[in-house]
């Protein structure tokens, strides 16, 4: 950051946060009323075990009676930081016309980035003199506006910028640790780029998940499309596959294969249809469930089935 920080023990920088409330209270407040508490018992004063200047600081900005919020540049530049890191990019902007060198803090703007899109080829570079993670946040958040008009020309503009590289396992990456592209574009794209779409299925770990759960986990990063096609067939098989990869045991013990879990798949998208429509008025029975299933995947226990359709039952839609 460019210069020392003043390093405070948690505890003191707990101690601190209280008598900063102590003082907006009062300073909101006005003066307190002495009968107003029980019995006139005078309030307990804090224990103080941070530095002599911190508490001169605090005790000087209530001497004056000032209102509103101590100045975050008259405290130590890491508990300032910390306060700004709660705000997000829009607030931090705003802040920063108020405290400019705290708010243009590359640790912020970093961390702004990193939660909002987790993984960027560029952050494994060795980063240029100059660089800024303030415009690296505009440039990303320009990026996705630009996907989710066109997805071509988004992944073409982060490209240009440096941000990613063009190699499936990178844009997969990208694509799974960030929720700011729009379903609809991103399934045009994936639809075309079946390399990234796989890397992207195996970015996925469905181990110790039951067969519902894991198939939703599944299609909150890859949306299902509206109408049945070979589309959706891909991702099912490309879902059956890595689920058979993550649980072998599971595979084992029941008797599955990826050819099973495919019908399973089908059955239990069909079933959440069913349950769920409004417009569907005699509603699948559990055991009707279980016989035209079991028709399909012979090996699958009876029980097992039974289970599945209890989890669509009180869960809801696989795919909502």
């Amino acid at each position: 950051m460019g210069q020392a920080l003043w390093r405070l023990p948690p505890r003191q920088q707990q101690q601190l946060q209280e008598e900063l409330a102590d003082h907006l209270a009062e300073s909101g407040g006005g003066k307190r009323d002495p009968g107003r508490d029980g019995g006139g018992a005078q309030r307990r004063a804090p224990q103080h075990c941070y530095s002599p200047d911190i508490y001169h600081l605090l005790k000087t900005r209530r001497g004056k009676e000032q209102h509103g919020f101590i100045d975050l540049e008259m405290l130590p530049p890491e508990l300032g930081i910390t306060i700004l890191s709660y705000l997000n990019a829009t607030d931090l902007c705003l802040a920063g016309c108020v405290w400019q060198d705290l708010g243009h803090d590359e640790y912020l703007w970093q961390g702004l980035c990193k939660s909002t899109w987790g993984h960027c080829s560029i952050y494994n570079k060795r980063l240029p003199a100059g660089f800024s993670y303030r415009r690296l946040y505009l440039q990303l958040d320009e990026g996705c506006l630009t996907f989710n008009a066109n997805p071509q020309e988004g992944i073409s503009y982060f490209m240009s910028k440096g941000i990613l590289v063009d190699h499936p396992t990178e844009l997969a990456k990208f694509i799974f640790y960030t929720r700011r592209l729009n379903w609809k574009m991103l399934r045009i794209y994936l639809d075309e780029r079946r390399d990234v779409l796989d890397e992207l299925v195996t970015l996925h770990n469905f181990s110790n998940q039951f067969l519902p759960n894991a198939l939703r986990e599944f299609f909150r990063h890859i949306h299902a499309p509206e109408e049945r096609g070979e589309y959706l067939e891909t991702l099912i098989t490309k879902f059956s596959h890595r689920f058979c990869a993550c649980n072998p045991g599971l595979v084992r013990d029941l008797g599955l294969s990826p050819d099973a879990v495919y019908v399973l798949c089908y059955s239990l998208i069909l079933l959440s249809i069913d349950l769920t429509s409004p417009h569907v008025k005699n509603k699948m029975s559990k055991r009707e469930f279980i016989r035209n299933t079991r028709r399909a995947a012979h090996n699958v226990s009876e029980d097992f089935v039974g289970h599945l359709y209890d989890n669509i039952y009180l869960i809801g839609h696989v795919a909502a």
